[in-house]
């Protein structure tokens, strides 16, 4: 099942490489489209893009250190029905993981999809993306590429990946049906192609490139790269877990919160159709706010910011895949991201699950397990 080629690099330009080589799959029989990040004209910004002409590929970027939006979620409403032909989607790892979550929460499908997964060296923070690039193209995805892959993503500025990135432990796109391999690989003479399910396998046999051996290193960079991430991880874990120990804490914690809900809005994995916070449940009568400030005092207006985060929490910590969308979206910088990596770590090991890694895997509290808790049940 496995297959290795390689995309040719020619005078250092890696996106040229890619551009031709999606090109090439996008003249494919079977292919409908390619959806991957592109470039925008205006303010520089690069979004998923739905291209099935192959000489619309100039402003493609999948290497670009900018991550406005997760993509799972438009993955998802790609592939909820039929279409007649396959799609190729190009992804981040957590995009990927994403949108398998989505999947065994039948939020879409991976028929007629064939997923490209690149190797994800980071991005900035949304505010620090669109000053560092200025407006005229300042930052080049192929020098913060070629930087980054020798470790060093903080910029001449002093400005660093987003701390999602910095504390992702899965860089290389392990769900994906070809991978596009960057670390361990002379970026500058070629890019790896490998295929990792059946339809990978077959979509490489029919772009008749160039074979390739395994990068012999390159298992030994990722092995590093993932302990230094790893590190910055449980550093961030232990930090945060103290800074929420408690109710009052947490309310500190989350004193800015102003009830946007945009981090449920850029959520990839938070799915209701209708969410309870949004509806008339919490649509409190004027005399239900005075009635609490004169039984406390005073009350924090707007209410319930804390027990939305919990409810949440309580949701969807199961399915996080720490993309870190929910700090991108929130206006007032709450550091969201690592409260709910932080909570969703020790809830997916309580349940001894992964989000994202297999769609085989059943999510917690879907399906009757006898053996399950039985220390809190009180069966023995």
């Amino acid at each position: 099942m496995t297959a290795t080629a390689k995309i040719d690099v020619k005078d250092r330009d890696l996106l040229a490489a890619l551009r031709q080589v999606f090109g090439s799959i996008l003249g494919l029989e079977d292919i409908k489209a390619l959806l991957v990040p592109g470039r925008l004209p205006m303010k520089q910004m690069v979004m998923p893009m739905l291209i099935t002409d192959p000489d619309r590929l100039d402003g493609i970027d999948p290497l670009a250190p900018a991550f406005p939006m997760n993509a799972a979620k438009v993955v998802s409403k790609l592939s909820r029905k039929p279409v007649g032909g396959t799609i190729v989607v190009v992804m981040r790892p957590c995009e990927i993981r994403a949108f398998i979550e989505l999947v065994k929460l039948k939020q879409g499908r991976l028929e007629e999809m064939v997923i490209l997964g690149i190797d994800c060296l980071g991005a900035f923070r949304n505010a620090d993306y669109l000053r560092l690039v200025g407006g005229d193209g300042s930052l080049s995805s192929l020098d913060f590429c070629r930087s980054a892959l020798t470790g060093k993503t903080k910029t001449d500025e002093g400005i660093d990946i987003a701390p999602a990135c910095r504390a992702c432990e899965y860089p290389v796109a392990e769900g994906a049906d070809v991978v596009i391999g960057l670390l361990g690989v002379d970026v500058d003479d070629h890019l790896l192609l490998q295929s990792q399910s059946e339809k990978g396998s077959d979509l490489l046999s029919r772009l008749d490139l160039p074979s390739a051996p395994t990068e012999k290193n390159r298992e030994q960079v990722i092995a590093d790269l993932v302990a230094r991430r790893s590190a910055y991880r449980d550093e961030m874990f232990s930090a945060t877990g103290q800074a929420v120990q408690d109710l009052e804490r947490l309310t500190t914690y989350l004193a800015g919160c102003v009830n946007c809900y945009n981090c449920r809005v850029a959520c990839p994995v938070c799915y209701c159709k209708e969410c309870v916070f949004v509806t008339d449940v919490f649509n409190h009568e004027p005399i239900q706010y005075l009635q609490w400030a004169q039984r406390k005092g005073l009350i924090k207006m707007p209410t319930d910011t804390v027990f939305y985060h919990i409810t949440r929490l309580a949701h969807m910590s199961t399915a996080c895949v720490g993309c870190g969308q929910c700090s991108n979206a929130c206006p007032n910088d709450i550091p969201v991201m690592e409260l709910f990596r932080t909570v969703a770590q020790s809830t997916q090991q309580a349940f001894e699950y992964t989000a994202g890694r297999s769609v085989d895997e059943k999510p917690p509290l879907s399906e009757f397990r006898e053996n399950e808790f039985n220390e809190v049940v009180g069966i023995r």
